[in-house]
């Protein structure tokens, strides 16, 4: 459907006289739901492929199969951002602009130094914060809908646990390549054998030679086929059940598959090889106070709420436990005074774990801004990782919980897709 803008020019007062000029406007290309994917998106996440096939030297397939791709790329993000408007997840600017700093931080450069890479990538600084902004945004909506679906049992973790200790230290890390040639949810024999089929012939392709990326681009129903397929590096332990029995023990360059699951049949090709060294690990132990800012509580209004219990603990006026039993707004840690126990930093948000990595023990941080909220910290101490039975039931359970929460996502999106309104409009 076209839209066209009719702009009128008046003549002389005392002649009037009209004509209309057409000016195109921006196109609907698809309906989500109660959302739409806009063309310029679609051109725009196209144009982002070719800049990074181009950069990383990689072969595209054809315009059609890209833009397929795109599309359906940009109907996953609408959906998601429109269930977190529905969840009321917002990212405040102060928190997105401190992520971006923690971006560039990691990348070992300035805020300064990104915004000249982004213009020399020619994006626009505003365009960027957006995409994180939104991206954060998604990463959320997928924590609070998929967490709930994923149940341990401490029979996986004894299993784990065993496993990890007959593999020792020498266990490896695999980098995958993965295409997902899928069906329907309830398919037929007949699609079964089709998609039977069309994974047969991209593997007869694969072993003539053929780019992997260039094909998982244009054919996988992965949520990794516009970046070629590449799932990156995965721990045994980490990735699915399936892929980890097909490729344990694979070398460098070894296609895997046909292997069926429920989404339909996937190809792995061991993309690189690594072995993992065994580390010392330093814990930390901390306690905080968590303030969500609110409709009634603003950002800064929460800042200096955790502002002033420090300055209150610091001059013994008031207690840390007690505030945190009285104020935090994190169930887990607030009724234990805040407490949270021996941990691996890493597993914090980057803004907590930066701020604990500059305390000694004892010390208070400065009100800290998260994706949770504020926060006011103390380290308590800190201690190198023994690997006693406790930390290796942690570390098998997050295991665990990551490989289930990658299949989880995948689940939860494919069901999400399937129960939307979905309308791709003619070109």
């Amino acid at each position: 459907m076209k839209f066209i803008i009719r702009a009128l020019t008046l003549g002389a007062l005392l002649s009037f006289s009209s004509f209309a000029q057409q000016v195109m406007l921006d196109r609907v290309a698809v309906i989500v739901d109660q959302g739409v994917v806009l063309e310029s998106e679609i051109d725009a996440l196209v144009q982002e492929v070719r800049r990074n096939a181009e950069a990383n030297n990689q072969q595209l397939p054809s315009d059609r199969a890209l833009r397929t791709q795109a599309i359906e790329r940009l109907i996953t993000k609408s959906l998601q951002l429109q269930m977190a408007e529905r969840m009321g997840i917002r990212i405040s600017d102060p928190q997105l602009e401190q992520t971006i700093g923690n971006i560039a931080a990691n990348q070992n450069a300035t805020m300064e130094q990104l915004r000249a890479q982004l213009a020399a990538d020619g994006v626009a600084y505003d365009d960027y914060r957006e995409q994180v902004r939104e991206e954060i945004i998604m990463s959320e909506v997928r924590r609070a809908n998929v967490r709930r679906r994923i149940y341990i049992t401490q029979q996986e973790i004894d299993t784990l646990i065993e496993l990890m200790e007959q593999q020792g230290a020498e266990q490896a890390e695999y980098r995958l390549g993965h295409i997902l040639i899928g069906f329907p949810p309830e398919p037929t024999d007949e699609d079964i054998t089709a998609a039977r089929e069309r994974a047969d012939k991209v593997i007869a392709l694969l072993e003539s030679g053929s780019d992997f990326a260039k094909i998982a681009i244009a054919s996988s129903s992965g949520n990794e086929a516009l970046e070629g397929g590449d799932m990156g590096w995965l721990n045994i332990n980490a990735m699915p059940t399936l892929f980890a029995e097909a490729v344990q023990n694979k070398d460098q360059d070894t296609l895997v598959g046909p292997i069926r699951s429920g989404a339909g049949f996937h190809i792995l090709k061991v993309l690189d090889t690594r072995g993992i060294e065994k580390v010392k690990v330093e814990e930390v132990n901390s306690r905080h106070i968590l303030v969500k800012p609110s409709i009634i509580l603003s950002d800064d209004k929460a800042k200096k709420m955790l502002e002033d219990f420090k300055q209150d603990v610091i001059n013994g006026d008031a207690d840390f436990a007690e505030l945190a039993k009285a104020h935090s707004e994190d169930p887990g840690s607030a009724l234990k005074g805040g407490e949270l126990g021996w941990t691996d930093p890493s597993n914090y948000v980057p803004a907590f774990k930066e701020a604990l990595a500059k305390l000694q023990p004892g010390e208070y941080s400065e009100p800290v801004r998260s994706v949770h909220g504020w926060h006011l910290i103390q380290l308590l101490d800190r201690r190198i990782d023994d690997a006693t039975e406790k930390r290796k039931e942690e570390k098998a359970s997050q295991l665990i919980f990551n490989r289930k929460f990658s299949e989880e996502t995948e689940n939860w999106l494919r069901e999400m897709r399937d129960a939307a309104y979905i309308e791709v409009l003619d070109s």
